[in-house]
């Protein structure tokens, strides 16, 4: 079995505890193997990039690299979090077209490539990760790499139009054709991505998931929806009813039931509007007034995104204006908390939430989504409220599926689900169980890597 090698923005070393399901998938793979994982080490430091670090666990190890201030800056911060990011969450309005961050975006890529190949071997099969790296392959076959090499792209994929107004569209995205096989979240991404080949990338598609770019090369591309351990979610969920902050968690809450929300504090998780229709939830169906409280889990994440930074003062505004308007002597509606929990808590949090608001207004996946699902109780599961723009929707068809844009139309949703008759919440919840456990996070990967052997 040939050794895989691992490229990501981000390497989640073996001693760090912020693992999720992605790290533990990677991480199952290259033990499975042996590889490496290589990746930015998260440092920024005033020389010059490059500096690389290494470590080793078993059979796997961990190469990472510095990155200098302006490296940083550019790269990271800039093109990859203020270009690409908004782009790929079809918010053209926050796109910043500097072409000073797409130089060092190019440039930071190219340290990648130049670090990479001496780790490389020739049997060696490379997956790449995320829109951080898009040039990656590009550059390492400048430099005589003929490994196969896989991308998959963790966000969404915008129509072609929208990737047609950003300048050097088209080297951006020439530079998938250097892949032997290019995965998304979902088939609706795939099939745009096979129109912008079409439309702007002056290639043809050849077949369903082939295509062909300007000057002949065949690229391979395939839907591989991420997935979670399942069971491992629906243990933790299970022994942290007895962890204290779950047990607090329930005893505040008295009678009333929980509507939970967790996400990156990020403007494409249509934050102000699930809080707008929470409150328009509380107008619309009084007889549920005081029966339910909301808490909001948000994390800051990106902090020197200016747009990130406004976006946690309004919603510190939007709760305040809630619970002036709604509170009651005993009661808080909305519990907004600005703060990071260990993921077993959270996985608790989960079980104990009678509904969960996961209403994005475009996301890759949502991996909260599926961890929801395998964190309820079976004998008495909560519901699901998932916005129709995540790709997790694609799967979840038994969730209450909702437009987050029609504030009113989620407000209704949440009365729903609050008063959904047990039968009605098992049979929603065990038709998502199979689907989650039967495609799970081991079954992605084994997928894409069989692919990516077969490309």
């Amino acid at each position: 079995m040939a050794r895989l090698v691992v490229v990501s923005n981000r390497v989640t070393l073996p001693d760090e505890s912020r693992a999720g399901g992605l790290a533990i998938a990677l991480r199952a793979a290259l033990a499975e193997r042996g590889g490496l994982w290589f990746g930015w080490s998260g440092k920024r430091v005033r020389e010059t990039s490059g500096e690389m670090h290494e470590l080793a666990d078993g059979d796997t190890r961990y190469a990472v690299m510095d990155l200098s201030q302006r490296d940083f800056e550019d790269y990271y911060s800039g093109f990859a979090n203020r270009t690409l990011w908004p782009l790929l969450h079809f918010r053209m309005d926050l796109v910043d077209y500097s072409r000073e961050t797409w130089a060092g975006y190019r440039r930071v890529n190219a340290l990648f490539a130049a670090r990479l190949v001496p780790y490389l071997g020739k049997d060696d099969i490379v997956w790449i990760h995320d829109y951080h790296l898009i040039p990656l392959a590009q550059r390492l076959r400048e430099r005589g790499i003929g490994n196969r090499i896989g991308f998959f792209l963790h966000t969404p994929m915008p129509s072609s139009d929208l990737l047609a107004a950003l300048p050097h569209h088209r080297e951006l995205f020439d530079a998938l054709s250097s892949y032997d096989l290019v995965g998304f979240q979902t088939r609706r991404d795939l099939e745009r991505f096979q129109d912008y080949t079409r439309l702007y990338g002056g290639g043809r598609v050849v077949a369903d998931g082939v295509m062909e770019t300007a000057d002949g090369r065949r690229i391979h591309g395939g839907a591989f929806p991420i997935g979670i351990d399942v069971p491992t979610i629906a243990r933790q969920a299970e022994r942290a009813m007895r962890r204290l902050p779950v047990r607090r968690l329930q005893e505040s809450l008295g009678r009333r039931a929980l509507a939970i929300g967790v996400d990156r504090l990020d403007y494409s998780k249509g934050l102000p509007d699930r809080f707008r229709a929470f409150e328009r939830h509380l107008e619309r169906h009084p007889d549920q007034g005081g029966r339910i409280t909301f808490l909001q889990i948000a994390p800051p994440s990106r902090r020197e995104v200016p747009e990130c930074r406004a976006l946690r003062r309004h919603l510190e505004t939007l709760s305040g204006h809630i619970n002036r308007g709604h509170a009651t002597p005993d009661w808080t509606p909305v519990r907004y908390v600005n703060r990071n929990f260990a993921h077993d808590v959270l996985a608790g949090f989960y079980r104990v939430a009678d509904l969960a608001l996961v209403t994005p207004m475009r996301d890759g996946m949502n991996l909260v989504a599926k961890e929801y699902v395998a964190a309820q109780d079976p004998d008495d599961p909560g519901v699901l409220v998932l916005s129709r723009f995540a790709g997790a929707a694609q799967e979840l068809h038994s969730a209450l599926q909702v437009n987050p844009y029609d504030v009113d139309g989620v407000a209704d949703a949440i009365a729903t689900a609050n008063a959904m008759p047990l039968a009605e919440r098992r049979e929603r919840w065990a038709a998502m169980m199979e689907r989650i456990t039967t495609y799970d996070i081991h079954a992605w990967r084994r997928d894409f890597l069989q692919a990516l052997a077969e490309a």
